[in-house]
């Protein structure tokens, strides 16, 4: 049981050192929503994601408020729109509908984010899946709070390198479509390697389909409460650094218990799980990259890099299953650039490049994430970025995703603004050197020899 003694050992965490539950995200089914009929199927989506989330962004206030715990985000999530619109979308423009009804009712119940505009395409695509695809582009451009994301490989599935190419030319799509505003729209879209299916942080959420009809799943994260903890055994051996990072992930952790069981008691709606993510915002003393520091770096980026994070990640989640018994998602360290203060110093001292930074998601949460790149970055070249990343994460049975903004009319050196928790990204160098006949091969990359486990 939680009690108010764990409470009030985090007011300081939540006071000085930036903890904060980053969301509360509702799961909702949509597969019971599916009709033949356009109209109706839209009707549907949001009647029962309006019905389901009335309550959950003043519930998330109340308890935030009852327990003076910063719940930042209040966020929805629904099953992949590929599968939920198959039988009435014939055209990309009618899965683009879908998108502008769930931003419709993600704006209606007052959200930050409404996730599940998603396909998963690990091993082929549905005729279906194609054309939401295809729709992702003028999805994005369309609304304000829809997330998309792709599912392109498995560990057990291998990679589908037709719809790694697609996604290579969705992307540049997309960011040729939100121009306007610095190619936003990219922001919101991930392309995932093995994706868990109760991942309450956007953009990659989707409420997976072996999930009950609706749950809560909450994500909470704490950078400036683990760096602090490590000011204190500066010096020290690994074993008392690993356990410091331990324990201080388990107290993170039981603030996410805490808020998940009110919420549930609140909403009458399942838990789902706690995701412990270090996830940084750009605010100074909330960085992923200055743990990484504090561990004995000169620099993100310096050799040593690699190993230190690999250690973070492993301490994060062994304290964070100890202190729940539903941990998952994604829980460990994001090393996204954009939103990390850090990060963002480290590729402007020129100690952090985007090969280092792929080395580092061998052993991180996600991935390449929040990374501005030149506007005129080949749709080849994103294509074959995201093969690399998800092949990582193929062979290395964890998860991966690429999210690049190649930002049409920047080039190396500029300054993206992003604003909010996206935080403001460095131009960074891609390499130039072609993989277009690479991509352009067609069909499969098999699994790897260790997924034939059963």
């Amino acid at each position: 049981m939680i009690n108010f003694l764990e409470v009030n050992e985090t007011n300081n965490m939540i006071e000085h050192e930036k903890l904060d539950v980053r969301t509360i995200t509702m799961g909702i089914s949509l597969l019971d929503c599916c009709d033949p009929d356009l109209d109706v199927l839209n009707e549907k989506i949001y009647n029962k994601i309006t019905s389901y989330a009335k309550d959950l962004v003043s519930v998330g206030n109340e308890i935030g408020l009852e327990y003076g715990i910063p719940i930042v985000n209040k966020r929805i999530s629904v099953t992949p729109i590929a599968l939920v619109g198959s039988a009435a979308c014939k055209t990309p423009d009618d899965f683009v509908t879908i998108a502008k009804t769930l931003d419709r009712a993600a704006k209606e119940v007052k959200v930050n984010f409404i996730g599940g505009f998603s396909a998963l395409v690990s091993k082929g695509m549905s005729p279906a899946e194609e054309l939401l695809m295809r729709a992702i582009p003028k999805a994005l451009s369309v609304t304000d709070r829809v997330c998309s994301s792709v599912n392109v490989g498995s560990t057990k599935t291998g990679i589908n390198m037709d719809a790694v190419k697609l996604m290579g030319e969705m992307i540049k799509e997309t960011a040729e479509l939100t121009k306007d505003n610095d190619s936003l729209g990219c922001a919101k879209l991930v392309v995932f390697c093995n994706a868990p299916d109760d991942n309450p942080f956007m953009a990659g959420a989707f409420h997976g389909v072996t999930e009950a009809d609706a749950i809560i799943n909450v994500g909470v994260s704490g950078p400036g409460v683990v760096k602090t903890a490590l000011e204190s055994v500066r010096g020290e051996n690994f074993e008392v650094l690993c356990e410091t990072i331990k324990k201080t992930a388990f107290k993170v952790t039981r603030v996410g218990q805490l808020v998940a069981q009110e919420a549930l008691k609140r909403l009458g709606i399942p838990f789902g799980i706690v995701d412990l993510s270090l996830a940084p915002t750009p605010a100074v003393g909330d960085s992923v990259a200055e743990i990484l520091e504090e561990i004995g770096l000169e620099s993100v980026g310096a050799p040593g890099t690699t190993a230190a994070l690999a250690l973070l990640n492993d301490q994060v989640k062994k304290g964070g299953v100890m202190a729940s018994s539903y941990v998952g998602g994604l829980s460990g360290a994001f090393i996204p650039v954009s939103e990390d203060q850090g990060m963002i110093d480290a590729v402007n001292r020129n100690a952090l490049t985007l090969e280092k930074l792929e080395a580092m998601t061998c052993v991180c949460s996600v991935g390449l994430d929040m990374i501005a790149i030149p506007g005129d970055t080949t749709a080849a070249t994103l294509s074959g970025i995201i093969a690399d990343e998800a092949a990582i994460g193929m062979v290395n049975q964890k998860t991966t995703a690429v999210r690049l903004i190649p930002v049409v009319g920047k080039d190396i050196g500029d300054t993206v603004e992003f604003g909010g928790l996206l935080g403001y990204a460095p131009v960074m160098p891609v390499n130039r050197y072609s993989c277009e006949a690479f991509v352009n091969r067609g069909g499969r990359i098999p699994a790897p020899i260790h997924s034939f486990k059963n």
